[in-house]
């Protein structure tokens, strides 16, 4: 359905097929047709399979089929993590560890195709940033290979865990393990439709089509201009001064807020009354983790009241993306600043571990970073647009 709706949107048909070639898989072949589901036309995507898998694949194979194709990095990074997602919700429903999870019908051709598809055809149409919908997974049982289930079946309830969902509809499976995942990977928000000019809309089938219910997918591509790609967020700042807690607390104290989810800490020196020294320890958090980090304040500093301000903070839409350098591999942080500009940071642990091991000065690990992201530039294609699924 992913598929579908991406190729309806606007996905060039033979871009996709040329580029899922970088997997190296054989056995297949992919068509597509125009099909009506309800009262709606939509694209279906078929994964014909000549050849499959003769048996199911550990997570282990999985990631090795990944990696040993020539996909572009960030395609591989994302499409990996869709199947991890999927190996530790088998995990949790089927109460095994996820080395033991054998992916009976998710380590087939068609599959990787979905799940690498769906993934790849976002990167050949740009996209920045995806939103979605609550998720509909549908009502009654279905028939697995591990018998009757439930629906949601207990994968697709471990993957939709702080997701929002709802059941509506035909008394069937509306959002398979596999769909969730992908969804999961590509969207950074679940949230109502935002404003938006689309340019693009596309409609996806899938194999069902129940009476009296147009089972497709639908998808909103727009334009990003600078200001668009920019999202905003409501964040909490929390502050509390200082000026009796011995000086070695103060980086337990900062691991501690970061264990339990701050977004940034900061120590700001100030002067407080009667010119003593002090210092301002300052959280930035989102709503939900506010008690999580009084908690911390009040039992490890010697504060006995702290400050909270509500605030908005706008983001820049951001990915990251592996580069590897002599020593090992360190992730990039890109920012989409629009207009096809770009802003790259190597991650510090990274390339700390990569200088601690090699014996190279950090600053050159970090330059070193930087140079193969440059030169990786030249492979990718400028992002300008965002996706809504």
């Amino acid at each position: 359905m992913v598929l579908g709706a991406l190729v309806d949107a606007g996905l060039p048909w033979n871009e996709l097929v040329t580029g899922l070639q970088a997997l190296k898989l054989k056995g297949y072949r992919l068509h597509k047709r125009e099909v009506q589901r309800g009262s709606l036309p939509a694209t279906k995507v078929d994964v014909i399979i000549q050849n499959g898998f003769e048996k199911p694949l550990t997570l282990a194979r999985i990631r090795q089929v990944v990696s040993a194709s020539t996909l572009p990095a960030a395609v591989k990074e994302r499409s990996r993590s869709v199947f991890d997602r999927l190996a530790e919700a088998e995990g949790l429903a089927h109460r095994v560890a996820v080395k033991d999870v054998h992916f009976h019908e998710v380590g087939v051709v068609d599959s990787f195709i979905d799940v690498v598809g769906g993934i790849l055809g976002c990167h050949l149409l740009n996209v920045t940033r995806v939103t979605s919908s609550a998720i509909n997974v549908g009502s009654g049982s279905i028939q697995t290979s591990h018998g009757i289930l439930p629906v949601p079946g207990p994968a697709v309830a471990a993957l939709a865990k702080g997701l929002p969902i709802y059941s509506e509809g035909p008394r069937c499976e509306l959002a398979t393990p596999t769909g969730v995942a992908l969804v999961r990977t590509l969207a950074s928000e679940f949230v109502s439709m935002p404003t938006m000019k689309s340019v693009a809309v596309g409609y996806g089938a899938g194999d069902q089509d129940p009476k009296d219910w147009p089972n497709v997918l639908r998808v909103f591509l727009q334009d990003a201009s600078p200001l668009e790609l920019r999202r905003t967020e409501q964040v909490v700042q929390i502050e509390t001064n200082l000026d009796d807690l011995n000086p070695q607390t103060y980086e337990y104290v900062m691991e501690r807020l970061f264990e339990v989810g701050a977004m940034d800490v900061a120590l700001i020196p100030i002067t407080m009354k009667k010119t003593r020294p002090g210092v301002v320890v300052s959280c930035l958090t989102r709503p939900e983790r506010i008690d999580a980090i009084l908690e911390i304040l009040f039992q490890e500093t010697s504060t006995l009241g702290v400050r909270l301000q509500e605030m908005t903070r706008h983001v820049l839409p951001r990915q990251f993306v592996s580069v590897t350098i002599p020593g090992g591999k360190v992730q990039m942080k890109v920012a989409d600043i629009g207009a096809g500009w770009a802003k790259a940071s190597p991650e510090y642990l990274d390339c700390k571990k990569i200088a601690q091991r090699t014996g190279r000065p950090l600053k050159t690990v970090m330059e070193e970073a930087m140079t193969a992201y440059r030169q990786s530039l030249g492979k990718r294609k400028p992002t300008s647009k965002r996706g809504r699924a």
